[in-house]
């Protein structure tokens, strides 16, 4: 049975100011979401599940998913704030204007989910050789094998020029995944007229080389998975109700499974250069590169029927 695709769609886009999961970037108005979805198909994913927020439905289906929906198998669950928690919980997250993060988004899918599955940023373009490489992994998968994957990107492929990025950053050894530590706010700076990439954290700034092996959030699990990740959600949940901005992130949830023995990260590395939609400058990049790959032949100028 072939993989599925989920891809993780419900983010509120506070720093692109809008709805970028179905801003068009193609020449006949395709979302980025088209051509990952194009990519993972044709390269041996069977079915793709969508996480969205309810009050982007509409758009969404106008824009995106009815066109995907008669070319493939698709779906769409919806995630919400008071999605997977406890009525005293909800009562404590009052305040709180956003769902719960990246982790609590692959558990709202997790009904809609029968074999071991990838999941994907839906504002990221990935490149198909990643797509290929991980539904080879997860074809050869067990339903419930703790031999997980990831696709992890050099950090210097990844960087924007127009603001700050989140990574997660590998400790990798032997090829496998031995812990990640996720940076909220990576960006270029300027040292004694030198070009560098720094880190601020709650401890302070730290330099990055760029060659770090990063998460861009492409992870390949068996359904073992969310054994681990409805206990990392419940523990996160217990301490968080109360935040307004708190979130149970994918990479630190990954991380867990390892450090904790629950199962392993196999670690492929591609050299793909990222682009993406994470500020509104970036929608002109964006567009300009899938300009070049339909020039190139790499994409058809009209990718559905």
């Amino acid at each position: 049975m072939k993989p599925t695709l989920l891809v993780l769609a419900g983010g509120m886009g506070s720093r692109y100011g809008g709805v970028k999961q179905i801003d068009s970037v193609g020449i006949h108005n395709e979302t980025l979401l088209d051509y990952a979805v194009y990519d993972a198909v044709n390269n041996g994913f069977g079915k793709v599940v969508f996480v969205i927020r309810k009050d982007i439905e509409a758009d969404f289906r106008e824009r995106l998913f009815d066109r995907v929906a008669r070319n493939c198998n698709a779906e769409y669950v919806f995630q919400s704030i008071d999605s997977l928690i406890t009525q005293d919980q909800l009562k404590q997250a009052v305040n709180r204007k956003k769902p719960w993060g990246t982790i609590h988004a692959v558990l709202c899918a997790k009904n809609n989910i029968k074999e071991p599955f990838a999941i994907i940023n839906a504002d990221d373009y990935y490149g198909r050789s990643a797509y290929k490489t991980m539904a080879a992994h997860l074809a050869a998968l067990d339903t419930y094998s703790p031999n997980h994957a990831m696709v992890g990107y050099i950090l210097e492929n990844t960087m924007s020029e127009s603001g700050s990025v989140s990574r997660g950053v590998c400790n990798i050894e032997n090829g496998m995944l031995v812990s990640m530590k996720e940076h909220t706010k990576i960006s270029y700076g300027t040292e004694n007229g030198q070009h560098v990439i720094l880190s601020q954290l709650d401890t302070g700034t730290e330099h990055l080389t760029g060659k770090e092996t990063v998460s861009m959030n492409l992870f390949g699990f068996s359904l073992k998975a969310f054994e681990g990740f409805e206990s990392f959600f419940e523990d996160f949940i217990k301490k968080q109700a109360a935040s307004e901005k708190a979130e149970c992130l994918l990479p630190e949830g990954a991380s867990m499974l390892v450090t904790k023995g629950l199962g392993t990260i196999k670690c492929y590395t591609t050299d793909e250069r990222w682009f993406g939609m994470t500020y509104p400058e970036d929608r002109l990049i964006v567009k300009k590169e899938i300009a070049q790959k339909i020039q190139e032949n790499y994409y058809p100028e009209y990718l559905w029927k």
